[in-house]
């Protein structure tokens, strides 16, 4: 589909009018000058070499040359074609826990620190596999859907601690579970799961989880982190080591066994921390001995230009109005007019040349920031594709690399409002759904759920075909979900006060039964108030074995929360 790229200088067309306008007054004042110099028929006769058509037909060239300078100017173009790039590598999801106990020092600073330092190292040499993060500790979230973006993968693997999860704890099935829905469900390999944990689970299940995402072809590799020692860890919020219910201090110790059981079910391998270099290298191998699948990716699409044409015209038009001569019989050759010269020259500067000089201008600037984003240089990336913009608003091909460039540089806002321009300018179904598909992760990660559904509804409409943007919009619409979950929690927990609160009646029933009435005349004998003193004693003993009871069976194991 042909498009101007340039449709702002189109303006220039409106100056045709103005020139036909230009050419009649002269017209008129030319026949007003024949009738003022004398005798009409003599005049004719003296310019009787002169030719009004040819006249004409110089103006009319004059005129085409500079509507074809303008349209070379607007830059006429159409999409030549997608170029298919293919890449082998797997699928990669992370599993990082971010639970309290993750803040023991036995591995200095912590071992929080260490395996995100380690994961950062591990996605470097990843090259072309696609990464995932899950978080995990009382609950798994996803943090960051699979995706080839290495640079966006390490800012949210930067941004990850214990506040992320606000149920604390060590659930690992639940991570499993997480990273097992995160994968393309119609792939039996290529699929791998780096687990990185202290091994304190708080709940079982997760080796059977194991053994079934192994049956799916799902390759299961876990990281131990910590000592079989242990050591105490600081509460966030007291600011002290962190106690139990008890006041006892919380011993948090590696449990390699848990992480070997789940990495042979897994097919997978345990490696316990001694140093990021080692471990990244023993992972490197694990990960690059599995089976690689080709994927086929679209590139920057190819445009065929054809403002050379314009401006080939243009410049034909101006050699033919140059050498055609207004007079009817041909002249010897002289000296041609210094302004006649001087005015073409500069027509042809100004409205031939701009328009190659403008292109490869803009040609530099997106290669600079090409440049940039490949050196992982962001900042002048976006500054270089801002300038592009700019100088070419109606371009879709810097609006989206400015969006990716600002989606690196931590600017979810700005990133999303220049994928949005690229759709406005984007002219083939194939440049929208890339960008409808980008803007999806950019809210998605950003929590703006129903936006980033939205745009990966739009996505799936341009191309049916994008199992990556199916399954994203499949996990967005799962979390969704997770805050009526939670809501959901509240309330069972809401539903435990009036427990407490028979318990505090109780208290209070027999505050009154102990309290001494007042002494008044008594109408009973000795013998009836003893056994009413009798029948008052065994009510006592009574309700306080039955406070006991209840008490004890109050009594429920305490929630772990580190």
């Amino acid at each position: 589909m042909l498009r101007f790229q340039h449709t702002f200088y189109l303006l220039g067309l409106a100056a045709v009018p103005l020139l036909l306008l230009l050419y009649f007054f002269v017209i008129r004042w030319k026949r007003k000058t024949i009738r003022k110099i004398g005798d009409e028929r003599l005049v004719k006769e003296l310019i009787r070499t002169y030719s009004p058509q040819r006249y004409a037909v110089k103006f009319l060239l004059l005129v085409l040359a500079f509507a074809m300078g303008v349209l070379a100017l607007a830059f006429l173009r159409k999409p030549g074609g997608v170029e298919k790039v293919n890449r082998n590598g797997v699928d990669i999801m992370i599993a990082l826990d971010v639970s309290k106990s993750m803040l023991a020092d036995d591995v200095k600073p912590n071992r929080l620190e260490r395996a995100k330092q380690s994961v950062t190292r591990l996605i470097d040499k990843l090259g072309n596999d696609r990464v995932g993060i899950v978080l995990f500790a009382g609950r798994a979230y996803l943090q960051m859907p699979l995706t080839g973006d290495h640079g966006a993968a390490k800012m949210y693997l930067a941004a990850a601690n214990t506040d992320v999860v606000p149920t604390q704890g060590t659930v690992i099935s639940d991570a499993l579970k997480m990273c097992y829905a995160a994968f393309n469900p119609k792939e039996k390999k290529y699929k791998a799961v780096v687990l990185i944990s202290d091994g304190e689970d708080h709940d079982e299940g997760a080796i059977k989880t194991a053994t079934q995402m192994a049956a799916d072809g799902i390759i299961i590799n876990t990281v131990g982190i910590g000592s079989p020692g242990g050591a105490t860890f600081i509460d966030e919020l007291t600011n002290q080591p962190k106690t139990d219910i008890n006041g006892n201090l919380v011993i948090s110790k590696l449990n390699e066994e848990e992480l070997k059981n789940i990495a042979a079910e897994g097919n997978g391998s345990y490696q316990l921390f001694t140093g990021t270099d080692e471990l990244v290298n023993k992972l490197e191998v694990q990960l690059a001995g599995m089976d690689q699948r080709t994927i086929t990716e679209d590139a920057q699409v190819n445009y065929v230009n054809y403002f050379p044409y314009f401006l080939a015209v243009a410049l034909l038009l101006l050699l033919v109005e140059f050498f055609l001569a207004e007079t009817k019989k041909p002249v010897k050759a002289g000296p041609v007019a210094p302004k006649t010269i001087i005015a073409t020259a500069v027509f042809v500067c100004f409205s031939v040349f701009p328009a190659a000089l403008f292109a490869q201008s803009e040609k530099e600037i997106i290669k600079k920031g090409n440049e940039a984003y490949e050196k992982k240089e962001y900042s002048n990336a976006v500054t270089n594709y801002k300038t592009a913009s700019e100088k070419k608003p109606a371009d879709p091909v810097a609006s989206y690399n400015l969006g990716n460039a600002l989606y690196r540089t931590s600017k979810p806002d700005d990133a999303v409002n220049a994928y949005d321009r690229a759709l406005v300018n984007s002219a083939t179904a194939a440049e929208k759904a890339k960008a409808y598909y980008n803007k999806g992760v950019v809210l998605q990660n950003n929590k703006k759920l129903p936006e980033c559904i939205e745009a990966y509804k739009n996505a799936l409409k341009l191309d049916p075909q994008d199992e990556d943007a199916r399954q994203n919009l499949q996990k967005a619409m799962q979390q969704m979900k997770q805050p009526e979950e939670k809501k959901d929690n509240k309330n069972d927990k809401e539903k435990k006060k009036p427990k407490e609160d028979q318990q505090q009646k109780e208290k209070e029933k027999q505050k009154e039964q102990n309290q001494q009435p007042q002494p008044q005349p008594s109408k009973l004998t000795k013998q009836d108030a003893e056994e009413k003193l009798k029948a008052l004693l065994q009510q006592e003993k009574n309700l306080q074995d039955k406070l006991r009871r209840v008490n004890t069976s109050s009594a429920s194991k305490p929630e772990k929360d580190w």
